[in-house]
């Protein structure tokens, strides 16, 4: 049967999110994950001349996660190449490896979005798709042969068992190599680091990679079900469980700092030594001033303690997700940058180019990684604190007094998310200065990514809706935690209101 990918899309209703195809794992059935991946390696071996030959595939822990890889590698071998099964291990581990061996990865993973989803990520052998890989691929048509699959679009038994090669470690070997090459043996020596596993696939190599630069590692929280951890909009059990840790009940040491990731592991989470989350667009500043860059791009909605630091020679703000910010990181390197840098306000962290840390203490550069990763975070706000001689709760005392907080409204239907987003962007400023009355007057529109506000005193609140879910976030940033935190609620509030009006439907639109 011959299948559009861009209607495969519309009838599935498995999209392209922020990053990767996203959707409820019920609708990613083996069919259409065959297709999506028939899609894209259509598109890489057409469009991109790299003589490929092997594909990389890993996936989370999810349950529904070794079944699409299965798909996957079914795919790629029905193509005509050869899968390489580099099983559970995290996404910036198997772009590692696709970029050093030249050759596609395909990463299953739904990152931190709920267990009844699921998605898959494609990198390219210089990295992972861009806005515009995406739209090519959605114009590909590919023959996907009826006999593989069931009536369910589930592969048949006999289909569903084929040989497969494994990388045999070298994808794991690969990502520890590329940290502790740069980094001395004892780079994290002294640090006592309490480790929150929970289900993230990235839970042992991230203890292995942290034992191995000289921290005490002591493992946290292990799961052996699926938690959905969001980086960006950090659950009130995940910061219970922090400040729990950090209080150094007898079963555990007292600890320089608590460490985690998403699901897929290619976003940090940090608790500083109080178990006080640090987040991720702050952790980013740090990094970025300890990596000594001279270009930094990240979305609209990290804080403006970026500018306000005064630290960096220049600044790129970018729509949200990690697409627009390689493709802003790409730019950056060809207008000339050197040490050029990203990250989001998740805390993913990307580099464009060889860094070389310290000649005294490191013989080789850290190699680029331009997908988010969360391990170089980890590291170098750690070793920024021990290096001012301050623990990790006085590192944000180092920048402007800007706080940001973010939230998400969930089960938010889609459509209703744009329209609002429309709504806001044609009534203009006397639309929004209506709705926001109380939030003070009103400075500045942007409409790069959602509706960012800008009222006096400098408060911002962002709109923006999800790429990857039925979600709305929320962001808002102020001088207090006190104001932002009051700001993040009435937004919720007007928010919760749309919602419910729709549902119920009882309502005109008035607010």
């Amino acid at each position: 049967m011959k299948i559009l990918i861009d209607q495969l899309m519309n009838r599935s209703g498995v999209k392209f999110g922020t990053s990767g195809a996203r959707g409820l794992a019920a609708d990613m059935s083996d069919r259409v994950c065959f297709a999506y991946t028939l899609g894209f390696l259509q598109y890489a071996v057409t469009a991109h001349d790299f003589g490929i030959n092997r594909v990389a595939v890993a996936y989370d822990l999810r349950e529904s996660s070794p079944r699409i890889a299965r798909s996957v590698r079914k795919a790629v071998s029905h193509f005509g190449l050869k899968p390489i099964d580099c099983k559970t291990i995290p996404t910036p581990t198997v772009a590692l490896y696709g970029l050093s061996e030249k050759i596609p990865a395909i990463m299953v993973t739904g990152s931190h979005i709920p267990e009844n989803r699921n998605g898959i990520k494609f990198h390219l052998p210089g990295g992972e798709i861009l806005k515009n890989d995406e739209t090519e691929i959605k114009r590909q048509t590919v023959n996907v042969p009826d006999e593989l699959f069931d009536s369910n679009g589930m592969l048949k038994p006999a289909e569903s068992d084929f040989p497969s090669e494994t990388d045999n470690g070298k994808a794991k070997q690969c990502y520890l190599d590329r940290f502790l090459n740069a980094f001395s043996p004892g780079f994290l020596t002294g640090f006592r680091i309490g480790l929150y596993e929970h289900s993230a696939v990235g839970r042992d190599l991230l203890y292995e990679l942290y034992t191995a630069l000289g921290a005490s590692v002591t493992r946290l929280g292990r799961s052996e079900t699926f938690i959905a951890v969001d980086t960006e909009a950090v659950r009130d059990e995940d910061q219970f469980l922090a400040r729990k840790w950090a209080t150094g009940h007898s079963e555990n040491p007292p600890f320089d700092a608590i460490l985690s990731t998403d699901g897929d592991s290619d976003r940090p989470l940090l608790f500083d030594e109080h178990g006080e989350w640090i987040r991720g667009d702050i952790a980013g500043i740090l990094t970025s001033r300890f990596l000594l860059a001279d270009c930094v791009v990240t979305p609209v909605s990290s804080s403006t303690a970026l500018e306000r630091s005064g630290w960096f020679k220049k600044i790129v703000r970018t729509k949200i997700g990690s697409p627009y910010v390689i493709e802003a990181m790409q730019h950056a390197v060809l207008q000339g940058d050197k040490r050029v840098v990203g990250y989001e306000a998740n805390g993913g962290f990307l580099t464009a180019g060889s860094i070389l840390f310290d000649e005294e203490e490191s013989k080789r550069p850290l190699s680029p990684l331009p997908t988010r990763d969360p391990a170089i975070v980890h590291i170098a706000t750690l070793r920024y604190a021990k290096d001012a001689g301050v623990p990790l709760s006085e590192m944000v005392h180092y920048l402007p007094r800007r706080v940001v907080m973010s939230d998400r409204l969930q089960n938010f239907p889609t459509e209703l998310s744009q329209r609002k987003m429309e709504e806001l962007a044609s009534g203009g400023e006397e639309m929004i200065q209506l709705i926001f009355a109380t939030f003070g007057e009103l400075q500045t529109i942007d409409q790069t990514d959602g509706i960012r506000m800008v009222f006096g005193d400098q408060d911002i609140v962002h709109l923006r809706p999800s790429g990857n879910a039925p979600e709305l976030r929320c962001y808002t940033e102020s001088d207090t935690k006190e104001r932002a935190s009051s700001l993040l609620y009435r937004t919720m509030t007007i928010l919760d209101t749309w919602r419910r009006r729709s549902q119920h439907d009882l309502y005109p639109y008035q607010q």
